[in-house]
């Protein structure tokens, strides 16, 4: 009866824009289907350019699969340190000599003032919408049983949190 309950979230709306359950207790698999259901959208709603996530969403294969969607992925390789020296938060690291896989890049690109700016976006993005669902709408836990019933209520509460933003946007 464990239940992980995924969202991706807009950057600039602060929208939900794709959600899912699974009873994965490990996120590494649910960046797949993520990018899967993201990629799927209509045009109308624009596209994913970049795709931010913390160090549990972070293998190989999904750096693989976000290039291979022409989606630029700023996922956190390992947990990094509070409180970084000045130097080290405000140096451009060395440039990557010659060709480099997608990790290699990926974490250089971490490493980049600019992509660490980028990456900063994560925690006031989607943290914030999490802790909105739970404090503000009281949503702590589900109450229906079975996948496809918990999918359901996921979707209702991701819903109503969407609309509660939306009226704030307006």
């Amino acid at each position: 009866q464990s239940y992980n309950a995924q969202a991706a979230v807009d950057v600039e709306s602060m929208l939900i824009v794709e959600n899912h359950i699974t009873q994965q207790s490990n996120d590494k698999l649910e960046l797949a289907p993520a990018v899967e259901s993201l990629c799927s959208l209509p045009d109308r709603l624009g596209s994913v350019d970049n795709l931010l996530a913390d160090t549990g969403y972070f293998s190989q294969n999904n750096v693989e699969q976000c290039k291979g969607k022409d989606i630029v992925p700023y996922i956190a390789a390992e947990r990094e340190q509070h409180n970084a020296a000045p130097e080290e938060r405000f140096t451009e690291p060395e440039p990557l000599l010659g060709l480099a896989d997608p990790v290699t890049e990926m974490k250089h690109r971490l490493k980049t003032i600019g992509g660490k700016a980028i990456y900063a976006k994560r925690k006031s993005t989607v943290e914030p919408v999490f802790g909105i669902i739970k404090a503000a709408l009281g949503f702590r836990q589900f109450f229906l049983r079975g996948l496809k019933l918990v999918a359901g209520e996921w979707d209702l509460v991701c819903i109503a949190y969407n609309l509660k933003r939306m009226y704030a946007l307006s």
